[in-house]
């Protein structure tokens, strides 16, 4: 077999494998770094510069437009979950918002692995270290201004439902807060977007691959494992071609995103016996945890006709055509918040989860956005003319747990996704918490009404009210979940 040599094999081109490679030869211009990317180099594609685009890039061959196995929990259901295929991963077509999280997240997780490293103060020089932030006069306890990720909010923009909804938010309780990556980020808060004068920024942009080898359009088949003193090295990567052989001098690493990298474990041969044997891979290590714990955001779409749709205000009226409004997304606001604790711990009982302090403290459990347009994912009802607005809520400390495992030895089929969403009723029920905010939001608020007349439901759905029962919008959530971004590089965005 054809065999090339360098100190560093990075499986997986997107985010992670990008900066990291650029990290490794700014840190050692000496070392020999190779990347090997499945997707095409986008650097001259004008519509993915064009930060706008991110809807009809899912549409491309730089979309691996993966599907789950049916979910039992949605109707049997397969889900679409985009994942970007090319060099810079999922930033060549995500839609570009910069959310950093929630400071109690980082800790807990420092906490699990005993290094403290991991915590949000652990992180915070390197969230400084990345961005630019936008507002020149903000804490530089918490942000940077000169990082290569640059950031701008909506505000500029002026769509005409941001003060209507900032007060319809504050009238049902939610006030604004001026900062969403802070750590602390419950409240309203202005939608940050990475973008540079209007385009996108994809991660070899950013973190150039100058003096490093890329391979593109390239798959890898599996990592070559040796047993090296009694120890098992990786110390090389066959390609699917079947021919061509990559060895390392130092380290061989994985880095193909969340659904990709368990499969290349396991067609290495390390994964859970079973599985692998099923396949006729042979067991090199014999690893159960490989492919499990997968989870996973889901959220659901809701449908919201404007009162006064004459006015212009969101996307297909003939009265929307500020150009201002299509130089990023039609969104004005995140809103964070945190669900009951009562009711909380209620459902984590029904599931028997009953040791789980962390998801059952106040923090972030529920994420929802408004987007002025109609955003038409499951009814055919709802088109973009102008007279309706799209609300998403999504569901942010998901204990729902799934799986990764491979359909068959050949590199080329794609895993089969089990995220196995809306498993449990503590998910369930910070979504149906969600919706329920929407509609006190919406319908219940003087602010609300002059902008909402009312929610447009599906077939086979109610709209939320005061009388909705659980179940119904147990269905709602079966029936209307959003088109999934799993990016395993949503960090980036």
């Amino acid at each position: 077999m054809p065999s090339d040599t360098y100190d560093y094999v990075i499986v997986g081109g997107g985010t992670a494998g990008c900066v990291l490679a650029s990290r490794l030869h700014h840190g050692d211009p000496s070392l020999s770094i190779v990347v090997i990317e499945a997707g095409s180099d986008v650097s001259k594609r004008a519509d993915v510069l064009d930060g706008s685009q991110w809807a009809p890039l899912l549409g491309t061959e730089l979309n691996w437009d993966y599907k789950t196995v049916p979910q039992k929990h949605l109707g049997d259901r397969s889900i679409a979950n985009a994942a970007g295929k090319a060099l810079g991963g999922s930033t060549a077509i995500n839609a570009g918002a910069w959310t950093r999280g929630d400071r109690q997240n980082y800790n807990h997780w420092g906490h699990v692995v005993k290094d403290s490293r991991w915590s949000y103060d652990g992180l915070l020089p390197y969230f400084r270290k990345i961005e630019t932030f936008h507002d020149p006069h903000g804490s530089a306890n918490s942000h940077g201004f000169d990082g290569p990720i640059k950031q701008i909010t909506p505000s500029a923009r002026g769509y005409p439902l941001r003060n209507p909804l900032q007060a319809a938010w504050a009238a049902a309780g939610v006030g604004f807060i001026p900062d969403m990556n802070s750590g602390e980020p419950l409240g309203v808060a202005e939608m940050i977007e990475d973008r540079l004068d209007g385009q996108r920024i994809v991660a070899p942009f950013v973190y150039p691959l100058d003096g490093v080898d890329v391979l593109t359009n390239t798959l890898v088949k599996r990592v070559i494992i040796k047993d090296i003193n009694g120890k098992k090295v990786a110390t090389a990567v066959e390609l699917a071609d079947n021919e061509t052989v990559i060895a390392a001098r130092r380290e061989v690493i994985v880095s193909a995103g969340a659904y990709r990298s368990p499969q290349v474990l396991m067609l290495s041969g390390l994964g859970p016996r079973d599985e692998l044997e099923k396949h006729g891979i042979d067991v090199l290590v014999d690893t159960p945890d490989v492919g499990l714990h997968l989870h996973d955001h889901l959220s659901v779409l809701q449908w919201w006709k404007l009162k006064t749709p004459e006015k212009g205000l969101s996307i297909g009226s003939p009265f929307f055509i500020n150009s201002d409004y299509f130089k990023g997304n039609p969104v004005d606001f995140f809103t964070t918040q945190s669900v009951p604790k009562q009711g909380l711990l209620d459902a984590l009982a029904v599931d028997g989860n009953f040791d789980n302090a962390e998801v059952a403290s106040q923090r972030s459990h529920h994420e929802t956005w408004i987007m002025y347009v109609a955003q038409n994912a499951e009814n055919p009802a709802i088109i973009p003319d102008g007279t309706h607005i799209t609300t998403s809520v999504i569901c942010m400390l998901p204990t729902s747990r799934g799986s990764i495992k491979i359909a068959d030895a050949d590199p080329s089929s794609a895993p089969l996704i089990d995220p196995n969403y809306m498993a449990t009723e503590a998910d369930r029920y910070t979504l149906r918490e969600g919706m329920r905010k929407l509609y006190q939001v919406f319908r219940e608020t003087d602010a609300g009404r002059e902008v909402v007349e009312s929610e447009t439901v599906g077939e086979g759905t109610k709209a939320v009210s005061p009388e909705v029962s659980n179940e119904d919008l147990n269905e709602k959530i079966r029936r209307h979940p959003q088109y999934v971004y799993s990016f395993s590089s949503l960090c980036m965005c």
